[in-house]
């Protein structure tokens, strides 16, 4: 197949000559690359080392993210997927005269003697605007590969990236096992992402989701270039989340005890978060979806368990926070503080939305001590508290866009991340208004949707939303109504999980492959086209089941190895 002169960022229409067996390697697409015809075998003994420009080597958390991605390259056992499984390739595979030894990483900008590398936990950790994730990895027709990059997050994502640059020759009578090598070298891939945020959220209150679950998610993130984890930990339904200062929380709202999150469990998810790229910030959802806390404090809960639940919620079971009650206000200010204070990162998300009018309207003991407030009022009270306590710590707060366009709060900061949710048509308001925004829209980028009413006694009932189809997540543009003044507003988005109806037995197949598809919009910048992006994502999809991904099929593996093929005018 002809080689690839130029790719950019697909805000430019890519036209059909450019795809070619050499660009379905890559997901995300890179800003540009281009690439030759040359074969390199990939050495048994191949290791990724640092050169001399980092000064006392790596630091440990990249140490082990680069073992673990030397692993991949010399297990992944990928072959191309094509309709002979590459084994048209072995002819050059067996000819080839290079071979990639080791993948070296500099660091650029650096004094050999006196700089010492930031850890991956610390750039993490960092503040959306102040993320380097930028590389340029080479690959010569010798094979002498490296990575260069101004950050340890830039070495990482190119190594990341050679990975997907590996294959493995289909097994044959006669003819070693396990060949690696690395098709259409030269390359030269000078990447950086479109958009600081790309995130995946998931909900561990509807149901729980052990540690090792999250772990083999967070992994299957960092394959697709996701940086941020957001944790909705807690809700209405239960209390997973084990407080030393609160612990009746967790023992009267947790599932079980053998169904919690320690403090060390957070910690053990940050640390594995962020030898992957990635950043953890957790969610407790104020002052609605509470209902279990009044478990432990039922005197600080209006209309709990109120019935009928869809008169006072939006999900059984009714209850919130009651608003105008100094003595509930400093519970929450409390509880929030030590919350966001398990994680390392700058962002903790309070929350904000589907809060009920009729549940506080209900409560006799909140009309008493609001006779003169409208609700407004008392939630920009209760929020403006929370966030109070929240930036005196160093945080930056997340919230829903309830808090900016239905209970607008007075006094949010222009600093403050808001999702927006309800609708993607939402996004210019919010944005219009000088706030961030972090595109998490329900009508593209909710992966629960589609799978029928899970309430009982409704028989005929549907999702209230529909499912978004990958080819639907793709299509998404990031900024779509928004001015061009405001567009600097945008930080990227996310794919997310809300899991009434998920478990750990169907996170994987509804997770993936369909929040990478997300993932190449914000990195790579929307405007995608869908034939050019499904050979690359079964590529993608192919390689995480090969690492322990039970992804779902995008098309029958007919279609997958014959690209265009199975188009609809095909």
């Amino acid at each position: 197949m002809p080689s690839s002169t130029a790719v950019v960022r697909k805000s430019t229409v890519l036209s059909l000559v450019l795809f070619t067996a050499s660009v379905s390697a890559l997901w995300p697409l890179p800003t540009n690359f281009t690439n030759g015809t040359t074969t390199l075998k990939l050495s048994p003994t191949f290791t990724i080392q640092a050169d001399q420009s980092i000064a006392g080597g790596l630091p440990a958390d990249l140490s082990s993210a680069v073992n673990q991605l030397t692993w991949y390259a010399l297990n992944d056992n990928l072959s191309p997927v094509v309709p002979d499984s590459g084994e048209s390739d072995r002819a050059g595979v067996t000819s080839a005269t290079g071979t990639v030894s080791q993948l070296t990483l500099s660091l650029l900008g650096s004094n050999t003697t006196t700089t010492k590398i930031s850890t991956l936990r610390a750039e993490v950790d960092k503040k959306l605007e102040d993320k380097v994730e930028g590389y340029t990895l080479t690959i010569t027709a010798e094979g002498v590969a490296t990575v260069q990059a101004n950050s340890t997050l830039g070495l990482l994502r190119g190594a990341q990236t050679f990975t997907q640059l590996v294959y493995t020759l289909p097994s044959k009578v006669g003819e070693a096992d396990n060949q690696r090598y690395i098709p259409y070298a030269p390359w030269q891939i000078v990447d950086t992402p479109a958009f600081p945020h790309r995130g995946f959220m998931l909900d561990t209150a509807r149901n729980f989701f052990p540690i090792e679950d999250i772990k083999r998610t967070l992994s299957a993130m960092s394959w697709a270039k996701l940086n941020t984890f957001h944790w909705h930990i807690v809700d209405s339904q239960s209390w997973p989340l084990v407080l030393p200062t609160f612990p009746l929380l967790s023992q009267k709202g947790a599932y079980s005890a053998a169904k919690t999150y320690s403090t060390v469990d957070i910690e053990d998810i940050q640390a594995y978060a962020a030898e992957r790229g990635i950043g953890v910030f957790l969610e407790v959802d104020m002052p609605g979806h509470t209902s279990i806390i009044g478990e432990a404090y039922p005197e600080y809960i209006s209309c709990k368990e109120a019935t009928p639940w869809a008169t006072f919620a939006n999900e059984p079971p009714a209850g919130q926070l009651r608003l105008g009650d100094a003595e509930v206000l400093s519970f929450a200010e409390n509880l929030t503080s030590t919350v966001a204070s398990l994680t390392t990162g700058p962002y903790f998300s309070t929350g904000g939305d589907e809060i009920n009018a009729a549940c506080y309207n209900s409560d006799p003991a909140m009309n008493a001590s609001q006779a003169n407030a409208n609700l407004n009022d008392s939630v920009s009270t209760f929020v403006s508290g929370l966030h109070q306590g929240l930036r005196a710590s160093g945080k930056v707060p997340v919230v829903w866009e309830e808090m900016v366009l239905n209970y607008p709060v007075k006094d949010l900061g222009n600093d403050t991340l808001v999702l927006v949710w309800i609708s993607s048509d939402d996004a210019a308001a919010v944005t219009a208004l000088g706030h961030k925004i972090v595109h998490a829209p329900s009508n593209y980028m909710y992966l629960d949707c589609g799978h029928g009413a899970w309430v009982g006694n409704f028989a005929n009932g549907s999702s209230w939303c529909t499912f978004s189809s990958w080819q639907k997540i793709y299509s998404f543009d990031p900024y779509a109504n928004i001015t061009a003044e405001n567009r600097d507003l945008v930080m990227g988005g996310q794919t997310l999980l809300w899991t009434e109806q998920a478990n750990p037995q169907t996170l994987d197949s509804y997770v993936w492959p369909r929040a990478a598809a997300g993932a190449e919009v914000f990195w790579s910048g929307g405007g995608g086209n869908v034939s050019l992006a499904l050979p690359r994502l079964h590529d993608w999809t192919y390689r995480a089941i090969n690492r322990g991904i039970n992804a779902d099929a995008l098309q029958p593996e007919w279609c997958a190895r014959r690209p265009g093929v199975c188009d609809l005018t095909a």
